[in-house]
């Protein structure tokens, strides 16, 4: 499925056009919507000048990954039901913030990735070159 943007609360820069691009330069495909994820909790990595984490990088978690994010101050894993977030556990997809995931490669635990689910807007912090050695969705 193909993320669709809404010009509703979306800022005029990222809207140009109806979708946005994965790392691929094709349309953004949907990272997961159980759980639901994205900067705008619209099932895709989308994204927007507002978003300064940058939650681009749509990863297949593992448990390893996930404590490394929360030692480093990022829990993902402790539900918050207040907010609707039930805490990931290990396989989940989740949109992850590009410079976390480029940390968790300097660290050697990265986890896999979805290329064609990933925003092009990563590639500002991580080259393509390094991203293709944690993709699962080459053909």
């Amino acid at each position: 499925m193909l993320c669709a943007t809404s010009s509703e609360g979306y800022s005029i820069e990222i809207m140009s056009e109806k979708y946005q691009k994965n790392v691929l330069g094709e349309k953004l495909e949907d990272c997961s919507h159980q759980p639901l994820t994205g900067w705008y909790r619209d099932g895709c990595c989308n994204t927007d000048a507002a978003d300064l984490g940058s939650h681009t990088v749509c990863a297949k978690v593992n448990m390893k990954f996930l404590k490394f994010l929360q030692i480093t101050g990022n829990d993902l894993i402790t539900p918050s039901p207040n907010f609707g977030f039930p805490g990931l556990k290990n396989n989940d997809s989740w949109c992850v913030c590009a410079k976390s995931y480029a940390q968790a490669i300097e660290a050697g635990i990265a986890c896999q990735i979805y290329l064609r689910k990933t925003n092009v807007k990563t590639l500002e912090l991580i080259p393509l070159k390094i991203l293709k050695k944690y993709a699962i969705d080459l053909y």
